[in-house]
């Protein structure tokens, strides 16, 4: 027997499976739907009715495939529903406001002041709202999604002693959040998030790679398998804290040496060209570990040095990498620039609705032997 909690999950599955190969597709039609998604006929039929009672979806007319009846086709509508993305970093708010398709349309930047409290970051994000929420149809504003600087628990929505700021230990910022909003809200290191746009606008084709972020530190976003990975406690991502001098200076974290504060403290002096190298050595370190097939370099610090740190980059992944005629990495910087944390944070939140259901968050309901995890196929039941 399946529950009727079953029922909603397995329904919302299978609408987010649509709107995902609709995303992706544009233009689209029940066979195609079918075929990508394992659904029978009749499933997709109600699914694309629902979709298209909700907005989400509308005909496009019909395709003709050979002899028979020429066949219905639908495209998402673009417009139909929106999210608000919010980059936190130490002295900067950026918010963006972005369509179904992930596609930013709107933007908003909001100083920060040193050690900003939570109360404070909380203020200038319902200002940052109240802006960009005017230009949303009414009701069609599906979250916000913040991507802000770690350690934080994504999984619990706090943030856990973020390096560099001193009110912020074990805030529950999401909760918090939430409830000042009125709107729900999704919390992710901001390596994550930015990781995710990367990944949005790469389409099915990306599944291995890494978004390095320096901006005010340094993280990175691990895009593995086809996915966001965040870790066993999803704090994944702490590159600028791995160790690269054993006697070196003291780093914010507590430990000697680490490749974030060498850099910086590169960086602050005018040496973007031994910042970028210090930042080589990291990545080849990662390449070693995770043998990723794309690196993109992204954060405000980075990118007006872009050309400097992309020749230091590829010159040590061509000469220091094994075989790198075989172990090929593809370097390039952000396509989203200044926005990717943003952007990638209003796409999680897209995805959290619209996209396939994720795991369960620790004491969630857990769906019925009848549903299946994300990657997986459940049964076609609309």
């Amino acid at each position: 027997m399946v529950r009727p909690a079953d029922v909603d999950y397995l329904r919302d599955y299978n609408d987010a499976s649509v709107v995902a190969v609709a995303r992706r597709a544009g233009v689209f039609d029940r066979a195609m739907i079918a075929s990508a998604t394992g659904l029978t006929p009749q499933a997709v039929s109600k699914v694309v009715a629902r979709l298209v009672a909700a907005g989400l979806v509308e005909p496009d007319g019909v395709r003709r495939h050979g002899v028979g009846k020429p066949a219905s086709v639908y495209r998402l509508v673009p417009d139909s529903r929106y999210a608000i993305g919010a980059h936190v970093a130490r002295g900067t708010l950026r918010m963006v406001l972005s369509d179904l398709t992930g596609r930013v349309l709107q933007t908003v930047a909001r100083p920060l002041p040193p050690d900003f409290t939570p109360g404070r970051l909380l203020d200038e994000l319902s200002a940052g709202v109240g802006a960009l929420a005017g230009e949303c149809r009414a009701g069609r504003l599906v979250g916000v999604g913040i991507g802000m600087v770690g350690p934080l628990d994504h999984a619990q929505g706090v943030v856990r002693d973020a390096h560099r700021l001193r009110h912020w230990h074990d805030v529950p910022l999401r909760e918090m959040a939430a409830e000042r909003l009125g709107l729900p809200v999704l919390l992710d290191k901001d390596v994550a998030a930015g990781v995710v746009g990367e990944a949005w606008l790469g389409g099915v084709d990306v599944r291995d790679a890494a978004l390095i972020m320096v901006e005010s530190g340094i993280g990175a976003g691990l895009w593995l398998g086809g996915g966001v990975y965040r870790g066993a406690h999803t704090n994944a991502g702490e590159f600028g804290h791995m160790v690269v001098q054993v006697d070196g200076p003291e780093c914010v974290c507590g430990r000697r040496g680490c490749l974030e504060i060498l850099h910086d403290r590169a960086l602050a002096a005018g040496e973007a060209g031994t910042a970028a190298r210090v930042l080589a050595v990291g990545v080849v370190n990662l390449l070693q570990t995770l043998d990723v097939d794309h690196v993109v370099l992204a954060g405000a610090d980075l990118l007006p040095h872009a050309a400097t740190y992309l020749d230091v980059v590829r010159t040590a992944v061509r000469t220091e990498v094994p075989r790198a005629d075989w172990l090929a990495v593809e370097v390039t910087t952000s396509r989203l620039g200044t926005d990717v944390i943003a952007a990638g944070a209003a796409m999680e939140m897209l995805n959290e609705r619209y996209g396939l259901p994720r795991e369960p968050r620790p004491g969630e309901r857990v769906p019925g032997p009848g549903a299946a995890r994300p990657g997986g196929r459940p049964p076609s039941r609309a």
